[in-house]
């Protein structure tokens, strides 16, 4: 089914997004806009908005953002497809029909989905019956609930090769098999595919079932069989595309703003039993770039949470293997590591939910991570070995595709190798000459040569066309140490930007040959061009202190330079259409918003700084 941007900003602009919202939250009318508590986190004082002009909902507090369909994905927590259906039929538009093939494939899974919930229903009958009593005993020796277990579906399955057959006898053995269910082998009757296991249903983001888990019971008495055996790729389930507990936990994540990745379904259920119930788990394989997606979709940050042995840890360092290339702004991951020989369930049992609760509270970062894995990877004794540290480190660098990540993750990284491998040498004490009296020094004024100083002129006067922009350049001429402070970034910029990177470029190789530690501006012969309108940015004002100017003026680089960045990335998002449309077409609306937002925060800002604490009436 082919959805195009186009016919998707059809759709936006045929809704209104306030009466959509409305049907589940209370909203106020304030202004040109509506307001309410938001329904994502609990707050007492309204700080979610809705803008029915700009197709979007927006929380301060929180962050949730979205329009119209992402509402219906992540408040009442619909599927994509069943989100853009029901906006369409309400706006009077004809979804693109599919073609006969992919029907044909949808009618082969509703039937299938016959299959896995009749399954579904006959492992839970017999772990109430006699054969379960083993599974009851293990879940009893767990120490999980009633109602856990009634919660998330176990089930047994007996040792009979057979069973399964006969209890669903009324489906076909092609089906039984195509669901995952049964094993087929050349010149031999075909079997249960799951057979002396505890079972644990495994489903899509709808509930639906798709597949199952099943945990060994008697590990000593079958020592070649898996410990845990899933089902088989089937098309209802693609393993690589499927987070288990998924669909309870990301309404709990939209409460509790997080979502935990722990390395099995045993750990996600310890922890719901504990009362932690947005933890997911990949099925038996390394975190793929699809499930990290899904991730996004719900938090920025998901926190892995893996064992605290040196398998765990080469689990979180795969995982961020496949983060590294998709890391964009504001999306990352935080990673914590548990006790070593702990999972999640003994961390609980020795320590009570409290200790796993506060290692959640205060994860790694995934940069800390990584610098901790590869300056423990090998020692680090002589000069080569530090050479292959920081060629490690470089490598993971390259990894990442967007240019601003990759720009700072580089810049941090050496900065640390720095530290660690050229220790600064103790410095001799300064005792200045006998006759030296206090206010005989003073600081050389950085200073540009003439002709660098008209070009830097023309530059503005001729490219910059916009006041923030200009008001920038001019904020680095008077604070010329935080060209150097952010010459990453600005030189990522100048590169983008064609109006205003000749200006950049100069003050770049400007800060190369300037004394930057007086403090002062840099010396223009007859200053730099006039702005176009009075400056009400607080680093162009005299009076302002001059630390806060310099964060006020960092701040306003990093506006600076995000708008470009997101056009980046949305332009990256648009050219993946053909290859993933559903994800293309998420990335390019949450983009489009974040450039709504931004662009509201740039008219704001210098109004907002100059606005002093007496000025708010």
């Amino acid at each position: 089914m082919a959805l195009s941007p186009q016919w998707l900003d059809e759709l936006r602009a045929r809704t209104t997004l306030s009466a959509v919202i409305g049907r589940t939250t209370r909203l106020t009318k304030a202004g040109r806009e509506f307001k309410a508590c938001c329904p994502f986190h609990n707050e007492k004082t309204p700080s979610f908005y809705v803008n029915d002009e700009k197709g979007f909902y927006h929380c301060f507090g929180c962050e949730a953002h979205g329009d119209a369909i992402r509402w219906l994905t992540d408040q009442r927590g619909m599927p994509f497809m069943d989100a853009v259906k029901e906006l369409a039929a309400e706006a009077g538009m004809e979804v693109p029909a599919p073609d006969p093939q992919a029907a044909k494939r949808a009618e082969k899974r509703a039937s299938l989905h016959d299959v896995t919930a009749a399954a579904q229903e006959w492992f839970e009958s017999n772990l109430r019956g006699s054969e379960g009593a083993s599974a009851r005993n293990y879940l009893s020796r767990r120490g999980f609930s009633e109602a856990t277990m009634r919660e998330f579906g176990f089930g047994y399955a007996p040792e009979d090769r057979q069973a399964l057959k006969r209890a669903l006898g009324k489906f076909d053995e092609d089906m039984l098999i195509d669901a995952g269910m049964r094993i087929t082998v050349e010149d031999k009757e075909p079997y249960d595919r799951f057979r002396g296991r505890l079972m644990l249903p495994i489903h899509d983001t709808r509930g639906r079932v798709i597949a199952f888990g099943g945990r060994i019971l008697d590990a000593e008495a079958n020592p070649k069989a898996p410990k845990y055996l899933n089902s088989p790729d089937t098309p209802l389930f693609d393993k690589g595309r499927t987070l288990y507990n998924h669909h309870r936990a990301a309404p709990a994540a939209r409460q509790s703003g997080r979502m935990i990745v722990v390395e099995g379904y045993m750990d996600a259920i310890a922890l719901a039993n504990a009362g932690i119930r947005e933890a997911v788990a990949p099925l038996g394989t390394a975190l793929t770039e699809n499930q990290i997606e899904l991730l996004w979709r719900q938090v920025e940050r998901p926190i892995l949470c893996f064992d605290g042995d040196n398998a765990g840890q080469r689990a979180a360092m795969r995982a961020i293997s496949r983060a590294l290339p998709m890391l964009r702004p504001g999306h990352s991951l935080s990673i914590v590591r548990l006790p070593a020989g702990m999972d999640p369930d003994d961390l609980i049992r020795e320590r009570g939910v409290g200790a796993i609760e506060t290692m959640l509270e205060q994860p790694a970062s995934l940069l800390d991570t990584l610098w901790d894995f590869e300056k423990a990877a090998a020692p680090l004794t002589s000069p080569e070995d530090k050479a292959g540290l920081k060629a490690r480190l470089l490598n993971h660098v390259d990894a990442i595709q967007h240019p601003d990540i990759r720009a700072l993750y580089k810049r941090e990284l050496l900065e640390r190798f720095s530290a660690f491998a050229f220790p600064p040498r103790p410095q001799r004490q300064f005792t200045p000459r006998s006759d030296w009296k206090k206010g005989d020094w003073k600081a050389r004024v950085p200073t540009l040569s003439p002709q660098t100083a008209d070009k830097l002129k023309r530059a503005i006067a001729g490219g910059s066309r916009d006041l923030f922009s200009r008001a920038v350049i001019a904020g680095l001429v008077r604070f010329p140490d935080q060209i150097v402070r952010h010459e990453e970034t600005l030189a990522t910029f100048a590169r983008r930007d064609q109006n205003v990177g000749p200006a950049i470029d100069l003050l770049l190789e400007a800060a190369e040959t300037l004394d930057l530690n007086s403090g002062s501006p840099i010396s223009l012969e007859r200053g730099l061009p006039a702005l176009p309108a009075k400056p009400n940015f607080a680093f162009l004002d005299e009076g302002t202190d001059p630390d806060e100017a310099r964060e006020d003026l960092a701040e306003a680089v990093s506006l600076l330079v995000e708008r470009p960045a997101l056009e980046s990335a949305l332009a990256e998002a648009t050219a993946r259409f053909d290859r993933d449309p559903e994800g293309s077409i998420a990335e390019q609306a949450r983009l489009r918003e974040r450039l709504l937002v931004l662009n509201e925060r740039l008219k704001q800002f210098g109004r907002r700084k100059a606005a002093g604490p007496d000025d708010s009436d």
